[in-house]
């Protein structure tokens, strides 16, 4: 090898140390500058989140609690189940719509379409009381099933009727 040769590769080593250091030093810069934004923005983000605050004393709560032989201890029962709240009432053409118009539009598994008097006649018979009965409860009948409340079990009562009173004004 010859002089020229070892002094090229001596200038590019030093070169490439130097660019490799210039590369450290900027990430070590970058670190420590997001260390200080982060310093002076995480109180608000994390220490005064409530919901953050909460989650930690969720996990820092301890698993167990003693109850005292004469003491009260109605404060150590378990918590109770929520109650799902009560669906929203709706209209009976909105229910129709949503869940009684895959049967009762096409007239599948029975269903009488929507309209068609000669099919719920008979049914318009037996009264509303009973018709209620039926979409809310489930039928089992000999032309067809109706699944109770349409298979739309988050519908509330009162949605389902409101449905049986829209198919049936219909229907007349």
């Amino acid at each position: 090898m010859s002089s020229n040769d070892t002094s090229h590769d001596k200038h590019f080593f030093d070169t490439f140390m130097l660019v490799l250091g210039l590369l450290i030093g900027v990430a070590v810069a970058l670190i420590f500058v997001s260390r200080a934004i982060a310093a002076n923005t995480q109180h608000v983000v994390v220490a005064e989140d409530k919901a953050v605050i909460a989650a930690a004393n969720d996990r820092l709560a301890p698993l167990g609690k003693v109850a005292v032989a004469g003491a009260d201890n109605s404060a150590l029962e378990p918590p109770k189940a929520a109650t799902q709240a009560a669906a929203a009432d709706l209209s009976g053409e909105e229910v129709f719509n949503t869940a009684c118009a895959a049967c009762h539009g096409a007239g599948i598994a029975g269903a009488p379409k929507m309209g068609d008097k000669a099919a719920w006649a008979p049914r318009i018979a037996q009264g509303l009381p009973t018709l209620y009965k039926h979409a809310i409860a489930g039928f089992q009948g000999k032309t067809g099933f109706m699944p109770a409340k349409g298979g739309r079990a988050d519908y509330s009562d009162k949605s389902i009727t409101n449905a049986v009173d829209f198919m049936v004004t219909a229907s007349k």
